[in-house]
């Protein structure tokens, strides 16, 4: 089986390394290209056996599925230009959560999958969100389901949820890593710590952490139990907490939602639906 990437930005390019050294594809089994070529030219020399081809229409012609990862705004014109390509046997799959599965199909008569990724897939952890057409075969469903096996632990989705599910998996590290950064640093304003050891620290109390919860040791409440004894300092942190942040999550989740609105409107427009 041929593996197509159209776009190596960040995510494209974690996929494209997640899957090579999973081995769950070979790299002269992966077709790639991007529109400034030099950026997928950079991959190519991290992974010799990768073929580099110029066009868009040269990797959807010399693949069997084809992972479209480029801005939600430039996808429609990308599968206008190429629809009589995407053949009944092919399957695209999108990336990106403001384009459904339903509008991929109002253009294209190949099977139709959405896979959005998280950065978490590059050290082969982590959730990828999955979410089929109609028209997506079952042949395609278990290749698809597979693959990210090998990176993630996929998880199927219904489109209303879409969203929230992203802002968990797929922004979820960066929010993390915001607030960890923050901890740092009040660290090591606060204190006589440096910032190198806490941030050494941290890290590996995050690292911990997930060990914790993959092992299934503990759940998120009964850890803060674990740790918090009642007039302990844990739980003067804890009341610290509650009364600085706030409504921030809500108010996070709200403006990517808000975000997401526009994007959607903004796609809806170019597929008529």
């Amino acid at each position: 089986m041929n593996v197509g990437i159209l776009g190596t930005g960040n995510m494209g390019k974690i996929i494209i390394e997640a899957l090579i050294e999973s081995g769950a594809i070979s790299p002269s089994n992966l077709n790639i290209t991007n529109r400034t070529l030099n950026k997928a030219r950079e991959v190519q020399l991290q992974y010799e056996k990768v073929n580099l081809l110029d066009t868009n229409k040269d990797v959807i012609q010399n693949s069997d599925i084809i992972f479209i990862c480029v801005k939600p705004h430039d996808i429609y014109g990308i599968l206008q230009e190429n629809r009589a390509l995407f053949s009944r046997d092919k399957c695209l799959v999108s990336i990106t959560s403001p384009i459904s599965v339903e509008q991929l199909q109002t253009v294209v008569d190949c099977s139709c999958a959405r896979a959005i990724p998280s950065i978490t897939n590059r050290a082969l952890s982590g959730v990828s969100l999955l979410t089929f057409g109609e028209s997506c075969s079952e042949k395609w469903r278990q290749t698809i389901s597979d693959l990210l096996n090998k990176i993630s632990r996929p998880v199927e989705i219904e489109e209303k949820i879409t969203r929230v599910s992203s802002d968990i998996v797929s922004c979820g590290p960066a929010f993390f890593s915001y607030l960890t950064q923050r901890f740092i640093n009040a660290a090591v304003k606060e204190t006589e710590i440096n910032n190198e050891t806490a941030t050494i620290l941290a890290s590996e109390m995050l690292i911990g952490l997930g060990d914790l919860l993959k092992k299934e040791i503990y759940t998120l409440p009964t850890l803060q139990e674990k740790v918090c004894v009642k007039g302990g300092i844990t739980g003067v942190g804890i009341s610290a907490m509650e009364k600085e942040l706030g409504n921030v999550f809500e108010e996070l989740i709200k403006a990517t939602h808000d975000k997401y609105k526009k994007d959607r409107e903004e796609t809806q427009s170019q597929f008529g639906l």
